[in-house]
């Protein structure tokens, strides 16, 4: 199903990361406390009644000010490139400048559909404002105020009006479904030809397509896969190529569709900062996850794989419990050791263990580690059981789940991965007070 798009677009300081974030709040997603997950914040899913689109923020748009500016617009553009609908920020507490104009002059270019969403109406007195911002000739204008909460239910009525209701599937599709994701040129295209190339894989005559990624089905030892490649932006040119962080809406989109993300990183120019951010998307998905070091050809060291691994460690220290894959999907060396990673870590993900056999373990690990004492009161665990699955999660039943440390937790996750394969995929651990014990 085709999950619309939607992108903020603004000058500065009009509110658009307020109303970002009022309209990303109304979704209730897996909440990653980790260490080291750091991202810059503009993509996210919202659902309102039975509707869910993809939004985008942007970088305020002000012509007047050189530096960073050029890249601030083809950030906008390449949004509104994927957008299905534009929400037109404005500030309603001024007057239109040449700013605004220019953002409408290429809104009308861009021929999308285009909400004007005056911001900052927050009393009746300002409310006869909105009329002012008819003249950026756009149908619908609406009034709201991001940091008040007023006037949303009216915009996303306005967002949703034409899109298609959350379908539910009637036919399971049992096929494993993996994107390729990565930033710009670390070789995602060649990755998957390489994989259809491969003596095993026997690609499917029906390929689809998306207007964002191209799904490929095909066979591997007998099991039907889809490969979604998040390859190329639309526009061509050096110039889009270089706006990385945007290369996350693509990933974003398809990790949504996916069951496990394959995350590419370069071997030749080595991890960046961006890598980081977008295997930090796939873990707040709760997706399982496979490293590719790809172009392996180009490094002078090809026996260095315990030196890179140890990098790889050191850079991504929430994520140790991911494989690494070392190939080159250029010359098709060791391209055969993707599959079966791929094929074990969506296993894991949907493993489920013996509540008996868990509670043996939790039992163990507590005898050999006892949690910390805070303020003469120790926390107890009474019980615990798997409640879910893709990715496993546990519910831990104890005294007071305010006593739990983060040390403590990590601890029970290090000692259920010792006993319990969850290789690539992560766990969601949930403590629940028993009664009304504190």
């Amino acid at each position: 199903m085709h999950i619309p798009t939607v992108a903020l677009v603004g000058r500065p300081n009009v509110g658009k990361s307020t109303i970002f974030n009022r309209l990303v709040g109304k979704k209730i997603s897996i909440i990653a406390d980790t260490p080291g997950v750091t991202r810059d914040r503009i993509f996210g899913d919202v659902l309102y009644n039975d509707y869910k689109f993809h939004l985008i923020d942007t970088g305020g748009i002000d012509v007047s000010k050189e530096i960073f500016n050029n890249e601030i617009k083809i950030q906008a553009q390449i949004a509104i490139d994927d957008a299905d609908v534009v929400i037109f920020v404005v500030d309603g507490k001024e007057e239109l400048n040449h700013n605004d104009y220019v953002i409408r002059d290429i809104l009308k270019k861009a021929s999308k559909k285009v909400i004007v969403a005056v911001n900052k109406i927050d009393s009746s007195s300002r409310e006869d404002n909105i009329y002012n911002f008819y003249e950026l000739g756009f149908e619908s204008v609406i009034a709201v105020s991001g940091e008040h909460n007023i006037g949303f239910d009216i915009l996303l009525d306005n967002i949703t009006k034409d899109f298609n209701k959350i379908e539910v599937e009637k036919e399971e599709d049992n096929r494993i479904k993996f994107c390729i994701i990565g930033r710009p040129n670390v070789g995602k295209s060649s990755l998957v030809n390489a994989l259809l190339n491969e003596e095993k894989a026997i690609v499917s005559d029906v390929a689809g397509t998306t207007r964002d990624a191209v799904d490929t089905p095909f066979k591997y030892d007998g099991k039907d896969f889809v490969a979604i490649d998040t390859a190329g932006i639309r526009k061509s040119g050096k110039i889009y190529e270089s706006i990385e962080k945007y290369s996350v809406i693509r990933s974003m989109k398809a990790i949504d569709r996916s069951d496990v993300c394959v995350i590419v990183i370069n071997a030749e120019e080595g991890i960046i900062e961006h890598d980081k951010h977008i295997a930090g998307f796939a873990l707040e998905a709760g997706k399982p996850i496979v490293f590719v070091v790809n172009k392996w050809d180009t490094v002078s060291d090809k026996n260095d794989i315990k030196s890179f691994t140890k990098l790889m460690r050191s850079e991504f220290q929430f994520l140790t419990y991911v494989p690494i894959v070392y190939l080159s999907a250029k010359t098709k060396k060791r391209i055969h050791t993707l599959m079966p990673e791929v094929l074990k870590v969506y296993e894991n993900s949907r493993k489920e263990v013996k509540t008996s056999v868990l509670n043996d373990v939790i039992r163990d690990a507590v005898m050999l580690n006892q949690p910390p004492s805070y303020k003469g009161k120790r926390l107890k665990i009474y019980f615990v059981n798997q409640n879910g699955i893709a990715p496993p999660k546990f519910t831990f039943n104890v005294n007071s789940k305010n006593l739990v440390h983060f040390s403590y937790e990590r601890y029970l996750e290090n000692k259920i991965r010792e006993n319990f394969d969850f290789e690539g995929t992560p766990i969601i651990i949930q403590f629940k007070n028993k009664g009304d014990i504190e």
